[in-house]
């Protein structure tokens, strides 16, 4: 009886070092792999252009391309993500202000403009009473676009509602025209069923339109381009971690400021 206890006990203990030992080795591979959720232009293309440097480092990146503005999100704050790259800082705080979480910015990457398209109307001159014009109908994103029409003179809005605006908040509209909200990723599935569209320029580049051809675009040096800076976003305390830190300094490099500036022409505008 002694003897098959104690070869119980050795075989138990034996069992726990090895259990030790393996999650011991989950763990360093899990610090070695860094899980990032992305929209797939320009996000993803970006994050594809730092995947060797952080080889070189012995950090894997993956790469988890999504098609909508929640899910990424939600990916980081229940864990299945380190980070996400396809936000905003505005939309991040007005996200986290919505839904009672806590993530945070690790480091800004670039900036995207806005800009104004032609659907049925070929010109904002060409505009007649009751045409539709398309814009985002999230958050912080539809009253940056109607901030944009403001400033072609197509409408007015209450200054107090800065850029968290909505449609209710026109306040003149002297075309009538109808503000058709919807979901970013839909607009330039639409654009031919519209008049226009105020339309996000990740979601712009994904749809293949080209900022050249812009009936009007965000200025460079307008407060939009210091409010609508592009992040990553991690779970506040992760921001610090090794990973983190060598992912946000990959983005952060000449090579990366070279694609964008090459890619595209200036629908992303590197802020590093």
């Amino acid at each position: 009886m002694k003897k098959k206890l104690t070869v119980l006990l050795v075989l138990t203990l034996v069992l726990t070092s090895v259990l030790a030992l393996t999650g011991c080795g989950s763990k360093d591979t899990d610090d070695k792999v860094i899980k990032v959720g992305a929209t797939p232009a320009p996000h993803a293309e970006i994050l594809e252009v730092v995947k060797d440097n952080l080889e070189e480092q012995g950090y894997t990146l993956e790469i988890v391309e999504y098609n909508d503005y929640i899910l990424p999100n939600k990916g980081v704050t229940e864990g299945e993500l380190d980070a996400n790259y396809f936000q905003h800082i505005s939309y991040l705080n007005n996200y986290n202000e919505e839904n009672g979480t806590d993530l945070v910015s690790a480091g800004v990457i670039h900036y995207e403009p806005f800009a104004l398209y032609a659907g049925k109307t070929t010109s904002v001159d060409a505009l007649k009473s009751g045409a539709q014009i398309a814009v985002p109908n999230d958050g912080t994103n539809e009253g940056r676009a109607l901030k944009l029409l403001e400033a072609q003179g197509l409408i007015k809005l209450n200054p107090e509602a800065g850029f968290l605006a909505t449609k209710i908040d026109i306040t003149e509209n002297p075309l009538n025209l109808e503000i058709v909200e919807m979901e970013a990723a839909q607009l330039p599935r639409v654009l031919a069923d519209v008049d226009m569209a105020v339309i996000n320029g990740n979601y712009a580049i994904d749809g293949g339109l080209k900022l050249a051809d812009a009936l009007a675009i965000e200025a460079g040096d307008s407060e939009a381009a210091q409010t609508y800076a592009n992040v990553i976003a991690v779970a506040k305390g992760n921001e610090n971690s090794d990973k983190i830190k060598a992912l946000v300094a990959a983005l952060q490099s000449d090579e990366v400021k070279e694609f964008i500036d090459k890619t595209y022409g200036g629908a992303v505008v590197a802020l590093f």
